[in-house]
């Protein structure tokens, strides 16, 4: 997937400022910060991956079951 390295370095900036105003002593670090907010949206991907693929699928069995070619 292109856009994964693209959108981890776009998310660099915005949690290392968030981050930043963390107080002292934080465990979380910047990248385990950006892999939290990134694991709901590669769900959310594989969601519509899926349903992309099944919605591929059932139009190619209704034409099959309609007897187009």
């Amino acid at each position: 997937m292109e856009l994964t390295p693209l959108v981890y370095a776009e998310s660099h900036r915005p949690a290392k400022h968030y981050m930043r105003n963390e107080r002292a002593g934080h465990t979380l670090q910047t990248t385990a910060l950006i892999h939290e907010a990134h694991l709901p949206l590669i769900d959310a991907a594989h969601f519509f991956a899926i349903a992309d693929r099944l919605m591929r699928q059932i139009l190619m069995d209704f034409a099959r079951e309609s007897g187009y070619q």
